[in-house]
């Protein structure tokens, strides 16, 4: 499938292609956009829009996009739960300091777009990130440190 979003990836916009591709769409393609262009583009390509204003899987009901892709596609992992409230915090700038890892996570997500400005080798490059965020997110809740 196809997937469209913004250009100029940050925090939601890396975790969601990340998301996409490691539990609901392994051959995920991904385009990216001037904000502008999102909803033409995503019915001219056939492609399913996420993080971009009105989209349903979008910011919505106080959830960010990695919020609103996990409840929609009914992922339940704990490690994908806990990772959740970290994305949050990190992407929605009034609730950064909700979570301790928040910080963390939106000062490396500004550290890869100056390093690699490019919204397809910026994904490529955060993707381990994430994937090494993700198997903390997973032995933290497995020892029971759930809560922020």
């Amino acid at each position: 499938m196809k997937w469209i979003t913004r250009s100029h990836v940050h925090v939601d916009r890396v975790a969601c292609p990340w998301l996409i591709t490691r539990f609901i769409d392994s051959q995920a393609e991904f385009l990216f956009v001037p904000a502008s262009q999102v909803n033409q583009a995503a019915e001219r390509e056939d492609a399913i829009p996420f993080d971009s204003p009105g989209a349903e899987l979008g910011h919505r009901e106080g959830r960010c996009s990695f919020e609103s892709i996990v409840l929609k596609y009914e992922l339940k992992d704990p490690g994908l739960q806990r990772l959740a409230k970290i994305i949050h915090a990190a992407d929605v700038s009034e609730d950064i300091d909700s979570d301790p890892i928040a910080r963390g996570v939106e000062a490396i997500a500004t550290g890869f777009s100056l390093r690699f400005p490019e919204d397809e080798e910026n994904l490529e490059r955060q993707f381990e990130v994430y994937d090494a965020l993700y198997a903390w997110c997973r032995l933290q809740v497995a020892a029971g440190k759930t809560a922020a």
